[in-house]
């Protein structure tokens, strides 16, 4: 762990946020979650005409990193900086090499409040220190793939994280829609040591947030869980799942890998059924007629956008994803979900529009809906959640909810029209194919420690 990342899971900021009256729930399924003035969510119909839902998880971009200057989308060209200056974000290139800071700590230096100015008093940068590596966009020319998707579906340019924290809490948001353990404390940024899960080493403790906005560094149990996730409602009601991983041991999967800290999936026979490693299999069983009711896939990092000193083929996987499901039979009857997992570090201009008691809102970050009967060409300015897509799932399998923020989030079901004659499938430009990355040698690079 870097000196700076160690400093940030020790020092406290002052001046911790001031929190609104919240209702209680108080049982770790049903936790504090409501919120003043957020209207009261109905159930969605059962959506028959998706069979498949498939959600790829990036890595750590921010909305304005990756579509700062989409036409019609809510992006920023320039920040402001906790000195006062406002400062133009520099075009960039994807594969950036310095990874910044994305902790709780740094999510409250950036936010300040609302006044989103303090994304340069994040760690990371050339020198230790964020200063104005954060205010930059990428290329639009080096995501094309994105853009282009983007354009033909559904862009959605005010999703945001669950929590204000890094890729720990993130991953599990996407298969529990929080992080709550009682009713009073919620895991928040990372585990002491790696893997992230039941297979960490002896000793390795969590770190929490109280509803009282208190961080205990280390004061967390061991990151082997027994709260529930979606994994119970789909196997509950029969509905087939499998997460598309890269391996745990020495690799990408060691952090990445939700499901390594389900205590059930972990020591239970779904850990070898549906836990795929790696990643990559995601394609034969789509060629074998195997494609699960849900997927979830998880990168290696070469494919994550995560930044870094390493070479990012992100856009190029995806596409290869998209186009392989669009070139099968699963077209007309499959959902996909493309979201980044947390901000990155990177600016954005969008303040998160509540605060809750267990961390979040966080900030945006992108979400592109892909489908047959998705919405053409269309920027989705609905505010959602990763508990949005969590609902969807839930509501298209009326699988019941998880009482966590599906209770509360808006479902993506407005991302679609069903009443529109299912779309033909038009590939996806890219500069790796699939058959690049059904080939490509298993990587074991270490990420980053956030």
């Amino acid at each position: 762990m870097s000196p700076i990342a160690l400093l940030a899971r020790v020092t406290a900021l002052t001046g911790i946020l001031c929190l609104g009256a919240c209702s209680s729930r108080a049982t770790s399924d049903s936790p504090d979650i409501s919120l003043p003035n957020l209207p009261a969510q109905r159930t969605e119909p059962k959506v028959q005409h998706v069979q498949h839902v498939i959600v790829v998880i990036q890595e750590n971009r921010s909305f304005d990193n990756l579509f700062a200057t989409f036409p019609g989308a809510d992006g920023a060209v320039e920040g402001k900086m906790s000195n006062g200056r406002t400062v133009k974000l520099r075009k960039i290139g994807l594969a950036y090499p310095y990874d910044l800071g994305h902790s709780w700590q740094g999510f409250l230096a950036a936010y300040d409040n609302g006044k989103m100015d303090g994304f340069n008093l994040e760690g990371g940068g050339e020198h230790g220190y964020a200063g104005t590596a954060p205010y930059q966009y990428v290329d639009p020319k080096q995501v094309a793939p994105y853009w282009d998707l983007a354009k033909s579906y559904v862009l959605a340019d005010h999703m945001f994280q669950t929590q204000g924290s890094g890729s720990y809490t993130a991953h599990q948001d996407l298969i529990r829609g929080d992080t709550t353990i009682n009713a009073n404390e919620a895991l928040i940024d990372f585990p002491s040591h790696q893997p992230w899960g039941c297979d960490s080493p002896s000793g390795t403790t969590t770190s929490v947030l109280t509803v009282a906005q208190k961080l205990e560094p280390d004061g967390g149990p061991f990151p082997c869980l027994s709260y529930r996730t979606l994994r119970d409602l789909l196997d509950a009601k029969s509905v087939a799942w499998k997460y598309y991983t890269p391996k745990v041991d020495g690799s990408t999967g060691a952090i990445w890998n939700a499901f390594d800290s389900i205590k059930a999936v972990r020591y239970g026979p779904e850990w070898t059924s549906r836990v795929t490693t790696p990643s990559s299999l995601f394609f034969k069983d789509l060629s074998a007629d195997r494609l699960p009711a849900l997927s979830w896939v998880v990168p290696v990092l070469n494919n994550s956008d995560h930044p870094g000193p390493h070479p990012d083929t992100g856009p190029s996987w995806v596409a290869s994803i998209v186009n392989a499901v669009g070139e099968s039979p699963y077209w007309k009857s499959t959902a996909i979900v493309i979201v980044w997992d947390d901000w990155g570090g990177f600016y954005d201009n969008v303040a998160p529009p509540f605060r809750d008691r267990r961390g979040g809102l966080g900030f945006r970050v992108p979400m592109l809906v892909v489908s047959a009967y998705a919405r053409k060409s269309y920027v989705s300015h609905t505010q959602y959640e990763f508990g949005s897509i969590l609902r969807f799932i839930e509501d298209n399998w009326d699988l019941g909810r998880l009482w966590t923020t599906d209770v509360r989030a808006t479902s993506i079901a407005n991302c679609f029209n069903f009443g529109q004659k299912p779309r033909k499938f038009v590939p996806i430009a890219s500069e790796f194919s699939r058959e690049y990355f059904e080939s490509q040698p298993a990587s074991d690079q270490p990420v980053d420690n956030e």
